[in-house]
């Protein structure tokens, strides 16, 4: 699947977010479950909420810690939520921001690197989320002179910028996008008041970030691409387009900011493509490992109640040579994503392993059905880019009292099946 971006309004943490959650609200469970494995304390809630400009109708991300949303969150001059994970705390027209000034303690990013890296994440997200992370500490070293690990985040809204960065990690590779494309950004005009002071828009750590992206000037003022939106941008390394190829589109999301724009909608729009062909993409979980002490009887048994888990979608075994020559089984599982930490605990209660590697890895699937032909014979009907073909399952046939008459019964039930294809 491919992911376009179609920055209308801008792009913020909270923006991309809500447009990939309008898009698939199925993964709402999963954000918030890893802002906890994330560390953030059990008052910290983000949703996606319904919103309707009188225009479009979308989604918020919208992050509440005792049941209130940040407080600068409406401090911004620009369209968007809570997006303080950068450095620069805009404290723009809001009447208490005085405040809060000379309050701030700092966190290093060598600090919140550590924490992440030893959080409950899940790898990818995990990795997802640190690189992101990266890219800003990166520019902010850049624009300050220093070293990076010298880089700090203002502690003030820090929650809510972590769970912008770790919702959108957590999307990122829950989509299972294998690629992206962005179009033309806004530029935005004016200045932003900073905790360095009053500064040009895009904000220089914004300017470096979105170095080689295009840019247009569509009249409106104030900072459309944040930082962290700048940040999520550059780890996406995102194509300009989405390609000659034919496309087909899938879904699509709408993601809005605060800000409301005179004649247009404040809000990032996301696309989700597939190829013409008609396959689909998600996303499986991979389990691994070798196995060389446990009996062959032993072990099949032990696979079969694995694959017996309703959430196991395939189980396979193969041969491989270990240390000193020895022969050992290798062993891959494939599950659903959100499984891949029970079943592991599975694969550990059912077999002699010492360890085990897994991963969330993308999957094209083709379009495909079943259906039963005279005899009762289960057929499965696949789109290829070639042409539909026809599988008869080999079970069905079995009652045959030769080889030569299941094969016969199985061709005669495909050919049925694509005829009646052909007629639909």
């Amino acid at each position: 699947m491919h992911i376009h971006l179609d920055a209308l309004g801008g792009v913020a943490g909270d923006m991309f977010v809500a447009a990939l959650l309008d898009a698939w609200p199925d993964l709402a469970g999963e954000v918030q479950a890893n802002l906890r494995l994330a560390g953030l304390d059990a008052d910290v809630h983000a949703e996606p909420v319904a919103h309707d400009d009188g225009v479009l109708t979308g989604h918020r991300f919208v992050v509440t810690k005792n049941g209130k949303t940040d407080g600068h969150a409406q401090a911004h001059d620009h369209p968007h939520d809570h997006d303080h994970g950068h450095g620069h705390h805009h404290h723009g027209h809001h009447p208490h921001a005085d405040d809060h000034h000379g309050h701030h303690h700092h966190t290093h990013w060598r600090e919140w690197r550590a924490s992440l890296q030893a959080s409950g994440l899940p790898e990818p997200v995990k990795q997802a989320a640190i690189g992101i992370f990266h890219e800003l500490a990166t520019a902010e070293a850049q624009v300050h002179g220093k070293e990076l690990d010298a880089v700090a985040f203002h502690e003030v809204g820090n929650w809510d910028s972590i769970a912008d960065i770790v919702a959108a990690a957590t999307l990122i590779v829950g989509a299972g996008a294998t690629g992206w494309s962005v179009g033309s950004l806004p530029l935005g005009r004016g200045w932003i008041e900073t905790e360095h002071g009053r500064l040009p828009v895009p904000a220089p750590a914004t300017t470096l970030l979105l170095r080689g992206f295009t840019f247009h000037d569509d009249g409106h003022p104030g900072e459309r691409i944040t930082p962290t939106g700048a940040a999520i941008l550059r780890y996406l390394a995102p194509a300009p387009g989405i390609g000659a190829s034919p496309r087909r589109l899938a879904r699509s999301g709408i993601g809005f900011g605060t800000r409301r724009f005179q004649g247009m909608s404040n809000v990032l729009r996301v696309l989700a493509l597939t190829d013409e062909d008609g396959r689909t993409e998600d996303r499986v979980g991979v389990i691994q490992f070798e196995i060389d002490d446990q009996s062959g009887e032993e072990l099949a048994a032990a696979l079969d109640r694995i694959r017996a888990d309703p959430t196991v979608i395939d189980v396979t075994q193969s041969l491989a040579i270990g240390k000193k020559g020895r022969m050992m089984a290798a062993i891959q599982v494939l599950t659903r994503p959100e499984a891949v930490a029970r079943v592991s605990a599975l694969c550990f209660r059912q077999t002699t392993t010492l360890g085990l590697r897994s991963r969330i890895e993308a999957r094209a699937i083709l379009p495909r059905r079943a259906v039963t032909a005279e005899g009762g014979i289960r057929v499965k009907l696949a789109e290829r880019p070639g042409g539909t073909t026809a599988k008869a399952e080999i079970d069905d046939a079995a009652t045959a009292d030769s080889q030569k008459q299941r094969a016969e019964l199985r061709r005669a039930a495909e050919a049925q099946a694509l005829q009646e294809k052909v007629k639909d």
